[in-house]
């Protein structure tokens, strides 16, 4: 093969990778001296001339002229007097000799062996790129296209077409992909797997939430608006606490913009997720209260040592401090830090039934295990999920199960009867 051929046919490619010239000269190199070490132990005496754009290459041997007779004759950097008199008939000992080296010296299957490194050496470098690229961009928001769409993950190419990923895990559940779409995401780790590098994207990470409220908000981007903490059930909640450095901004109308122009686009972003922006303070107590909204709390009791809060609400503040599924309470224990505890004020309500009257069905430590986490009645256990009953008490899922059974044929039988 010819020099200008590999040269040629090399510098496409890498051009086509994207490979800069630096970088491309460095790798052919690598290559050539390679190649030379395979065939003489050594690269040390050699020089080599690269011309990328015209596709040329010059490999030249220097070696130091010895006596015929010299000890040192067998040295790869030595050449005999009359070896290189063959080549200048005017040398003399102690000169040095520059021999050029065509590329055919090396033999076809070295040449063959090369031109395949070479590629190789791109794609590797290739890998490396990408890595690097994504590496430094963890946590940030990027735009891809729809490839393909799997059961447990979905493909996206970026503009360059290298292939991210979206695992079932990192969706937000209402999340439908179509090829051709474009998704936002934000990149959420990037792993080596079997030498290739792995992109994974999520769009159910807080991190998202916080870089769209940044894409929205001009006062969190400049820094006048801090972001404390965010919490998100994707795709049905979330909640928010942003803090003001400045007294003139109100960090939560900022947030909302006007007639809640800004909060709404982050909103349809993540598929109609509520999200409930929340001032941050210090006051702990103020700031359960805050993240209980729309609740309206009567007292708090911290318990530090514990971890917990005692919070007590009039009974129609209940349901809504504990939220749908149990959502408002479980988002606003992960906010502040602590596991809140909702108790109902003492008030008898005709529609409720309070569970000691179920003490002939259900055994009495369990039902101690629910006023341990403040549901007192039946209504307060139903408006609990299944999941955050077993998650909250040290009860087991078919006890839980089975007591959830008995309260609903409670209020059914008296349903029917009325």
């Amino acid at each position: 093969m010819d020099s200008s051929v590999l040269i040629e046919s090399f510098a496409e490619f890498a051009k086509f990778k994207n490979i800069d010239r630096p970088t491309m000269m460095r790798i052919l190199e690598d290559v050539f001296r390679t190649m030379i070490r395979k065939k003489w132990s050594t690269d040390e005496n050699f020089d080599i001339i690269l011309n990328v754009e015209k596709g040329d290459l010059e490999i030249w041997r220097n070696r130091e002229i010895v006596d015929d007779n010299s000890e040192d004759i067998w040295d790869d950097d030595k050449i005999a007097l009359s070896d290189a008199r063959k080549i200048e008939p005017d040398f003399e000992v102690g000169e040095e000799v520059s021999e050029l080296v065509k590329l055919e010296d090396f033999g076809r299957r070295a040449v063959l062996t090369a031109r395949q490194t070479l590629i190789q050496r791109v794609k590797d470098l290739e890998k490396d790129l990408l890595y690097q690229k994504y590496k430094d961009q963890v946590g940030e928001i990027i735009s891809g296209e729809v490839y393909q769409v799997w059961n447990r993950e979905v493909l996206i190419l970026d503009s360059e077409d290298n292939e991210l990923l979206i695992p079932k895990s990192e969706q937000i559940p209402k999340d439908r992909y179509r090829k051709g779409d474009v998704v936002r995401a934000v990149v959420q780790r990037v792993e080596i797997i079997n030498g290739n590098p792995k992109i994974i994207l999520s769009r159910t990470s807080p991190q998202f939430l916080e870089r769209l409220f940044e894409g929205e908000v001009p006062e969190i981007f400049d820094g006048l608006i801090t972001i404390k903490k965010i919490v998100r059930e994707p795709g049905e909640r979330a909640k928010v606490a942003v803090e003001s450095y400045d007294d003139r901004i109100d960090p939560v109308g900022a947030c909302v913009g006007m007639k809640g122009s800004r909060i709404h686009t982050i909103v349809r972003e993540l598929e109609n997720e509520n999200i409930d922006v929340i001032n941050y303070t210090d006051n702990m107590e103020l700031y359960i209260q805050r993240a209980l909204s729309p609740a309206k709390i009567s007292s708090i009791k911290i318990n530090e040592e514990t971890g917990r809060a005692s919070v007590f609400l009039k009974p129609d503040q209940v349901s809504l401090a504990i939220g749908k599924g149990g959502q408002n309470i479980k988002l606003a224990s992960k906010l502040v830090g602590l596991e809140i505890d909702v108790f109902r004020e003492t008030e008898e309500f005709d529609e409720d039934i309070d569970l000691t009257e179920f003490s002939d069905e259900i055994e009495s430590w369990v039902i101690d295990e629910l006023k341990r986490i403040g549901l007192d009645t039946a209504r307060s256990v139903m408006a609990v999920s299944k999941e955050d009953l077993v998650r909250r008490t040290e009860l087991e899922e078919e006890t839980v199960e089975d007591l959830l059974n008995i309260i609903r044929q409670e209020f059914d039988s008296e349903e029917s009867n009325n």
